[in-house]
């Protein structure tokens, strides 16, 4: 498989990628790949897209960079464990960090749900996107997770797939060895929820509506009470190491 380069800077493109094509570059990639990282006509990026996998490409233009030319291909595209990320947001500079390293432990998508003791009312999907992209050109990742608006949690509960695994950080459950709890559970093929609440837990109905879900797995991270953004780390981190995904060279699946 395929190594990521992590010394050639990357770009994230919304087009069609292929050898030989030229994609047009938007004024603030232009401002970065020239006045940022100070390159020019005939620099090579690294670009992606999301569904092409990454590709060497060649900047172009006289007076800035205006266009990539691509060139050949580096690495596939992969698919990345079908795992959602729900959380209670957090405010601003919180929110991002949460979105950031959730992209980095590998979740497919992120899905806001909106709790009684949820801090903010109100969620900027854009600036989720925009942090999604830059972890994922940070970090050498080639599939975008998808960002979900915010829903009502008894509003998404009714909605998702029952068939589907809810992963359920409680701060009340019995502390357990959390790996061996998860590895007790099948995982696959049907996808994974991880669910971590807001800073001021969940309230005694969201509790007992969460767990008259279908298929729920309540899982204790120990015995100190963690801050919802170091939750969502520790959680999908216990959840990649018992899917298995840590062992895969690149951090991805085949597309």
């Amino acid at each position: 498989m395929a190594q990521a380069d992590f010394r050639s800077p990357r770009l994230f493109v919304d087009t069609a990628l292929g050898s030989g094509a030229t994609v047009a570059l938007e004024r603030n990639q232009s401002n970065y790949l020239g006045n940022v990282l100070r390159l020019a006509a005939g620099d090579t990026i690294l670009a992606f897209n999301g569904r092409d996998g990454e590709w060497q490409a060649t900047i172009a233009g006289r007076k800035r960079p205006d266009s990539l030319v691509i060139a050949a291909q580096t690495r596939p595209q992969d698919r990345l464990p079908d795992i959602a990320y729900v959380f209670a947001p957090l405010k601003h500079a919180r929110l991002d960090y949460i979105v950031q390293k959730a992209v980095e432990m590998g979740a497919s998508a992120l899905r806001p749900v909106l709790t009684r003791f949820t801090q903010v009312s109100r969620v900027n999907s854009e600036r989720m996107r925009a942090n999604v992209i830059e972890a994922a050109e940070q970090c050498g990742i080639l599939s975008l997770a998808e960002v979900a608006d915010p829903l009502p949690l008894d509003r998404y509960l009714s909605q998702r797939e029952a068939q589907r695994l809810l992963v359920f950080c409680d701060e009340a459950a019995d502390a357990a060895n959390p790996l061996r709890t998860l590895q007790g559970e099948p995982m696959e093929p049907h996808g994974i929820d991880v669910l971590i609440g807001p800073e001021g837990g969940f309230a005694e109905e969201e509790r007992a509506n969460l767990l008259r879900q279908p298929r729920i797995l309540r899982l204790s991270l120990g015995p100190r009470i963690l801050r919802a953004d170091t939750a969502g780390v520790a959680a999908l981190a216990l959840v990649q190491a018992v899917l298995g995904d840590w062992s895969t060279p690149g951090g991805g699946r085949p597309g």
